[in-house]
């Protein structure tokens, strides 16, 4: 019985933080390729670049997807991946940038058994360098997926799909949610 209750709660915490992890990335799904109108009906003219949105297929640990993010900074309040309020200093010519990809845990020696790997968040300091922060560990693999569907040529919303693995030890589970994007046509 005490064996289960350990496993019951790995698997709890585990939950809560994928459920953490996942949130950040459909937020960032959500905000991919969005650009400030300049007024009521006049567009931002600037061009915004080609890949605001990018799925590096099996790129990082156990063949883990890279999913990188950008964006403009809106006029409201807005977060990276890691809590910092996005402001023009954490930018790179006008984009925010968010990624996540999964690597090996660091500060673990060679050799060394260890449950997964370490999820990362990638965005800009303030001085808009890349800086790669962990999200959480004991994860085995990360996928992105986009998804399609008949309904979607007439929307402007694309649908992925975002999943972790978690090595848990002697176990493994997966949490998987769906996100819609807002700002990709």
């Amino acid at each position: 019985m005490l064996v289960k209750q350990v496993q019951l709660e790995q698997l709890q915490l585990a939950a809560a933080e994928a459920d953490r992890a996942l949130e950040l990335m459909g937020r960032a799904i959500r905000m991919a390729g969005y650009t400030k109108a300049k007024g009521m009906h006049q567009q931002n003219t600037r061009t915004v670049k080609k890949e605001v949105l990018e799925i590096q297929q099996g790129t990082g640990l156990n063949r883990s997807d890279t999913l990188l993010i950008k964006h403009e900074i809106s006029d409201g309040l807005d977060f990276d991946c890691i809590g910092n309020t996005l402001t023009a200093d954490r930018s790179k010519n006008g984009l925010a940038h968010q990624g996540f990809f999964v690597e090996r845990q660091a500060g673990v020696a060679k050799g060394v058994r260890v449950n997964g790997g370490s999820l990362m968040c990638q965005s800009l300091d303030r001085h808009g360098r890349l800086q790669n922060t962990t999200l959480m560990n004991g994860v085995h693999q990360l996928q992105i997926e986009e998804i399609f569907s008949s309904a979607e040529k007439a929307s402007a919303q694309k649908l992925f799909k975002a999943t972790i693995r978690m090595d848990l030890g002697k176990s493994t589970a997966e949490f998987s949610r769906v996100y819609a994007s807002r700002n990709l046509h």
